[in-house]
C-alpha cells in the first residue's frame, strides 16, 4: 500500500467507487424513475414496480449499514485491545467507558498521543468523533476500511 496518498484527517473518508458512484445512484435513479411512472400511469404493474425500486434502494443501502457497523464492531475490539497495551493501569479500567463512535475517533491516533487523548476524550473535551479525529497529531492510516 505504499503507492497510496498518505493518509490524514482531511481526506481520510473512504469512498467505495462501486457503492458510491455506481449501486446507489443507479438504485436511486431507477426508483425514481418508477416511481413516476406509478403516478403518471397508475396501474398495478407500475405500483409493484416501484415497490421493487424502493427494495432496491433499501437493500443498497441496508448493505452499507450492515457493513459498516461490521466495521465498527471490529474497530471497538481492536480498539480495547489496543488500548489495554497501551494505557496506564489507572486509565485502563475506563476503557469500558468510551462509546463506538469515541473509540473509532480515537482509531487513527498513534500509541505516543493515545493515553492524552483518552483522558480528554473521557473529560468530555469532544463533542464528536469528527473532533477527536481533528485532534489527532500524529495520523496512523487506514486503508482497509469498508
Amino acid at each position: 500500500m505504499a503507492s497510496m496518498k498518505p493518509q490524514r484527517f482531511e481526506n481520510h473518508a473512504m469512498w467505495n467507487p462501486l457503492y458510491h458512484f455506481v449501486a446507489s445512484p443507479l438504485a436511486i435513479i431507477y426508483f425514481v424513475h418508477v416511481a413516476y411512472i406509478a403516478v403518471q400511469e397508475p396501474a398495478t404493474q407500475h405500483l409493484l414496480d416501484a415497490v421493487l425500486g424502493l427494495a432496491l434502494v433499501a437493500t443498497t443501502f441496508a448493505a452499507r449499514l450492515m457493513a459498516l457497523t461490521e466495521q465498527n464492531r471490529v474497530i471497538r475490539l481492536e480498539m480495547r485491545l489496543r488500548l489495554r497495551e497501551i494505557l496506564p493501569a489507572a486509565l485502563a479500567p475506563r476503557i469500558k467507558d468510551l462509546t463506538v463512535g469515541q473509540l473509532v475517533g480515537l482509531r487513527f491516533a498513534s500509541d505516543a498521543e493515545m493515553t492524552g487523548l483518552v483522558e480528554r476524550v473521557l473529560a468530555g473535551e469532544f463533542a464528536t468523533q469528527k473532533d477527536i479525529k481533528r485532534a489527532v497529531k500524529d495520523w496512523q492510516p487506514d486503508y482497509l476500511r469498508a
